[in-house]
């Protein structure tokens, strides 16, 4: 038994690996083969460990960590949306938006439009504005 925890341990651990460089460097293009890389096991086995260790797949947790930074952004500067979308790592304005709606549950310019985040301690403001997880709006 204790060799099934010591593989179980070492598997979560190649997983954080990875799950931390995207938390890192989530504007970097990182896509699967690169993350599979940093936990050390192929890409498959990556995508499914993954998602049964965190809910989701790779390509989703990205996306999600790339819109709450995108959300701080738009409510904290005066920077433009597509500005803002090329700086947390989207490519492409439209993909960028599809995904903060199908995240937030509106697009990026009516997120915008509510203004500055109200005055809350940083770690309950941040605990509250984080989307839960992929596709499943929270309300404000």
């Amino acid at each position: 038994m204790p060799v099934v925890g010591a593989a179980a341990e070492d598997a979560n651990r190649r997983l954080l690996r990875a799950r931390d460089a995207m938390d890192r460097a989530y504007a970097e293009p990182l896509d699967v083969p690169t993350l599979a890389r940093i936990a050390h096991i192929s890409e498959a086995h990556f995508i499914c460990t993954f998602r049964a260790a965190f809910g989701e797949t790779p390509n989703r947790y990205l996306q999600r960590r790339r819109v709450e930074r995108a959300m701080f952004l738009l409510r904290s500067t005066d920077r433009s949306v597509t500005d803002i979308c090329m700086d947390v790592g989207f490519s492409s304005l439209g993909t960028f938006s599809r995904v903060f709606r199908d995240v937030v549950g509106e697009p990026p310019s009516l997120y915008r439009r509510r203004g500055p985040m109200p005055l809350a301690p940083s770690c309950f403001a941040m605990a509250w504005s984080r989307p839960s997880s992929f596709g499943e709006v929270r309300g404000t």
